[in-house]
């Protein structure tokens, strides 16, 4: 067996087997102790990160950060990994960005000069856009190691409320409309609540555990399945340019109905809890649309449209005076 393949074979080994000796070394492969303990220390100058025990019962532990054996990519596979890359490019932080570089480093490096040529124009021709937001989140690795690991954390949470501390158990993390959010059992009030973790100010991992009974994709699947508590019906006429606005909004577009005449309409059930949401958005949209349903939605879009009225029609003397 070659040298370099036996080192190879040697990465592998050391990352599955994670606790060993070097005479286990030198069983496995037919080598003298000697040998072993010299392969060893060339794994670890290649960045194997090796820890030595020292003592009768010590030998070899591998940490955390193991490198894995190397993996060779197709053409195809290398442009898939940098186009998994691409739909991360807008978001303000991510969970492994450092390692997300390193990775796009190491892979672009190996690639052949033509191929690289191709990952260059990649950037230039693909782009699966995402709004930028400027608020970091500080704590999206910790969130995913304490859910892999069923971890308890104490989170110090601002929301509109104020400040506050809480002890939960996260479920997972998905990104959304340029944030993070973190579905995670609220241990205090025994139910799934849902944090955005850019206003998650401080994390703490705790020494306790908990296994929700549910998965992320669980959560999510039955989070958008989920019927409204306080039902009541949502109904708007739209012109051409207000179905156009309205299909860029993924919780309006399901339920968008189009007339011969171009025009459209939105015919569906909300939760009460959300009429404040889509008042709003309603009267950001201005004449392009007309909500003939709930009633109480329509006064709230008459109200503000009249305290904008006055505002401009005191600022406009004001200023002529």
């Amino acid at each position: 067996m070659s040298k370099a393949k036996l080192l190879f074979d040697l990465i592998s080994y050391v990352n599955a087997r994670r606790q060993f000796t070097a005479q286990d070394v030198a069983s496995e492969f037919h080598i003298s102790l000697r040998t072993a303990h010299r392969y060893l220390a060339e794994l670890g100058e290649m960045g194997v990160p090796l820890y030595t025990e020292p003592g009768r019962s010590g030998g070899y532990r591998v940490l955390n950060n193991r490198v894995l054996p190397p993996i060779l990519f197709s053409e195809n596979e290398a442009f898939a990994i940098f186009f998994a890359f691409q739909s991360l490019k807008y978001y303000h932080s991510l969970p492994f960005d450092v390692d997300i570089a390193s990775v796009s480093r190491k892979l672009y490096a190996n690639l052949p000069l033509d191929t690289r040529k191709k990952i260059d124009r990649l950037d230039a021709v693909l782009s699966i856009w995402n709004k930028k937001r400027s608020v970091p989140s500080h704590c999206l690795k910790e969130i995913i190691e304490a859910a892999i690991e069923r971890q308890v954390v104490q989170i110090e949470y601002m929301s509109k409320a104020g400040h506050s501390r809480r002890e939960v158990a996260p479920i997972g993390i998905y990104a959304y409309d340029g944030f993070w959010y973190m579905p995670a059992f609220d241990l205090a009030r025994e139910m799934v609540r849902l944090f955005r973790t850019d206003r998650i100010v401080k994390l703490i991992r705790l020494e306790r555990t908990y296994s929700p009974d549910l998965t992320l994709n669980d959560w999510l699947l039955s989070h958008t399945e989920q019927e409204p508590k306080a039902p009541i019906r949502l109904y708007v006429e739209l012109t051409e340019e207000g179905l156009r606005q309205c299909r860029s909004q993924p919780w309006l577009e399901p339920y968008l109905i189009t007339n011969d005449q171009g025009q459209g309409s939105i015919d569906t059930v909300i939760d009460r809890a959300e009429i404040e949401f889509v008042s709003r958005y309603f009267f950001q949209l201005g004449t392009v649309a007309r909500v003939i349903e709930p009633e109480e939605m329509v006064s709230r879009i008459r109200s503000w449209s009249q305290e904008l009225l006055q505002h401009y029609t005191v600022t406009g003397q004001t200023d002529h005076a």
